[in-house]
């Protein structure tokens, strides 16, 4: 067996080639803007390709790591106080819902299994017991059923409290979306900057020929 053909043979050269040939890449780019063809605005349009780069692949993310960030604090903050303010206590059914009753005071057809509005009572923190009609499902809605409540300091109703999962993806949603407004920002302003340049070529193309166009292909103009 050949030397070239071990462990260290062409399955290594293999790996070896493209870094190679990035490098030869980014030192050609490198070169290429001393190049006489190289306009102000190719060097342009490349500087501005980078910037782009870097704000869409650096900056980008780390708005959105910081927003989400500031947003968890945030919400985290309101979870607690809504656990302080918020208590849970238990609802108990009084009447039967009336036929075809629930919240909105749409009719509900045959079947309807949605949430029902019944009265009910159920009691505050401070010990006084509270009645209204509160909404419920069609399955705890026979009298003398039971379902869980939230209530402010007051006794008043509430919805429930925000949970801390819950939280935490309502800022990691915000976080992505402050990323993803970031970095399409950045693309949108680079197409703007490189639609400009475009435009500023082809007004130097122009002037160039209408300078040398009248000229071109009489005999001594090089034409």
């Amino acid at each position: 067996m050949r030397a070239a053909d071990g462990p260290r043979g062409p399955a290594t050269e293999a790996r070896r080639v493209p870094p190679a040939r990035a490098r030869r890449t980014a030192s050609g780019v490198w070169r290429w803007r001393h190049s006489p063809l190289c306009r102000p605005t190719d060097r342009a349009e490349a500087w501005v390709a980078l910037v782009a780069l870097v704000l869409i692949g650096v900056a980008a993310p780390a708005v959105g790591l910081v927003t989400g960030l500031r947003a968890n604090a945030s919400l985290q903050r309101e979870v607690v106080e809504q656990h302080r303010e918020r208590h849970a206590t238990t609802g108990t059914v009084l009447r039967p819902a009336r036929e075809g009753s629930r919240p909105g005071g749409a009719q509900a057809g045959a079947g309807y299994a949605g949430p029902v509005t019944v009265p009910a009572s159920w009691t505050a923190p401070d010990g006084s017991a509270r009645t209204g009609r509160v909404a419920t499902v069609r399955g705890s809605a026979e009298p003398g059923d039971t379902f869980p409540l939230w209530t402010d300091d007051r006794g008043r109703l509430v919805n429930r409290p925000v949970t801390a999962s819950t939280a935490t993806e309502q800022a990691a949603l915000t976080g992505f979306g402050a990323g993803a407004v970031s970095a399409g920002l950045a693309h949108c302003v680079r197409l703007l900057v490189v639609r400009r340049l475009m435009r500023r070529r082809y007004e130097r193309l122009d002037r160039a020929w209408a300078k040398v166009g009248p000229e071109w292909g009489r005999a001594g103009t090089g034409g």
